[in-house]
């Protein structure tokens, strides 16, 4: 075949997008042919529906089978222009000046006949050029197709995928109303629970209220009456010895101890526990002596190790102190320590320092404290900075402590009855703060 007519023959197999020789050729509906790699690529851009990237022809088809009387013509075109190119220096054997018209599988490379006997290639397996290119060629376009395969069934994933991606973000929009919502409604019921809990907190402050006001009155009557017997008394003193008579006793009105119920507040517990740290206490227990001034006035607690001799202050008791292992310096943290063995603590935060013979004043600005104190034979519950006495029922369980330390507050919470003890004021914290808990040993 000369020259010209294998152009023109190469011409007619020749991918009009490629400007190759056929690769796997198909014919699609209008009669035009393409490699089928070239078509599925220019058709990959999605346009619908498909047309003919020659004539613009609309394809109704997807799918397509191999023209296999058009891929053997490709193949024997192929198979032309390489004995066309025999003679180019690239296909010549420098060594025996042959074409290289054999290829070495084990070596992979191109021989002529006289190097394809050589000791080094005798034993290795040869075949023609041309068949050896057509065999590694329908072994790439199966590679190929398996690829086209995977990436077609990639598309439909990634449809899944995308679909799935716009069903979640609608999700997680419903969702923040949901959440919304619901946060709004748990606002609305504390907030119900929150004026039945004032309302019932002022109907029970004015009965007492009354009761202490109606206690002041018996006792100023009491007071006046007594002041009147004392001068009837006096009188009787002076009469003659036949004339004496007793007066008749009166009762003594008894006084008031005023006492609010603790309303629990839903959820605080299951909300304080988020910030839980468990074992607080465990690693600093020691044996010390404990005093707690009688005076109002200048509250204080001595901690004190038992070989340093007798304290300086009043009623030295045995008791068990405990300090927590590490201290605070930002951050939320809900506790919870058990006084349920004694009838006389005193618990709460205080400055970072150490505490082997120290002397730490109840009302101390450097420390946030819930204690009892024994008044009148009634142990009270007592907060300091500023000292206030707390009127609600004295614990007898477990006290939940929460130290917000960049809000600057300190919370007592009694467990058992899931109510607010005390939550002191937001004062802003500039040093370490360590838990502590002193317990009057039985």
């Amino acid at each position: 075949m000369d020259s010209d007519t294998l152009q023109v023959f190469q011409s007619e197999l020749t991918c009009s997008i490629c400007m190759n020789c056929f690769l796997d050729p198909v014919t699609i509906d209008c009669g035009h042919s393409f490699c089928r790699p070239c078509l599925s690529l220019c058709w990959e851009e999605g346009q619908t529906p498909r047309s003919c990237p020659e004539c613009r022809g609309i394809s109704e088809r997807r799918n397509f089978k191999t023209n296999t009387a058009l891929k053997r013509l490709a193949s024997l075109s192929r198979q032309a222009r390489a004995a066309h190119d025999h003679s180019s220096e690239e296909q010549i054997c420098v060594t025996h000046q042959e074409a290289k018209g054999l290829f070495c599988e084990a070596d992979q490379t191109l021989l002529c006949g006289s190097c394809s006997e050589h000791p080094e290639h005798a034993a290795h397996s040869h075949s023609p050029i041309h068949r050896a290119a057509e065999e590694s060629r329908e072994k790439l376009l199966k590679r190929m197709g398996s690829l086209w395969k995977i990436r077609e069934e990639m598309k439909i994933i990634v449809n899944q995928e995308a679909k799935k991606s716009r069903s979640f973000k609608h999700y997680v929009a419903l969702r923040k109303k949901m959440i919304t919502a619901e946060y709004q409604k748990m606002l609305l019921l504390l907030r119900e629970e929150e004026q039945l809990h004032l309302e019932a907190l002022d109907r029970e402050a004015k009965e007492i209220c009354e009761q202490l006001e109606g206690s002041v009155f018996r006792m100023t009557q009491y007071r006046a009456s007594l002041k009147e017997m004392y001068r009837e008394l006096t009188g009787i003193c002076c009469k003659p010895d036949g004339e004496l008579t007793d007066l008749a006793e009166m009762q003594k009105p008894q006084p008031v101890n005023p006492e609010l119920t603790c309303w629990p507040v839903t959820g605080i517990l299951d909300m304080l526990n988020n910030f839980r740290v468990d074992n607080l206490l465990s690693q600093t227990m020691t044996i010390h002596h404990m005093s707690l001034s009688e005076d109002d006035d200048d509250a204080s607690v001595m901690f004190r190790d038992e070989h340093h001799g007798a304290s300086r202050q009043p009623q030295i008791v045995e008791s068990a102190v405990s300090w927590g292992a590490q201290a605070f310096s930002s951050g939320r943290h809900y506790w919870e320590l058990d006084v349920t063995q004694s009838s006389s603590w005193i618990l709460g935060i205080c400055k970072d320092i150490l505490i082997t013979d120290t002397t730490i004043s109840v009302y101390s600005e450097e420390a946030c404290i819930l204690f009892t104190k024994k008044v009148n034979n009634h142990y009270s519950l007592f907060t300091n900075a500023p000292p206030y006495i707390q009127y609600v029922k004295r614990p007898l369980g477990r006290i939940g402590v929460f130290l917000d330390y960049d809000n600057g507050t300190v919370s007592f919470y009694d467990v058992c009855r899931g109510s607010l003890i005390y939550s002191f004021l937001p004062s802003p914290f500039t040093f370490p703060l360590k838990p502590f808990l002193c317990l009057r040993i039985p």
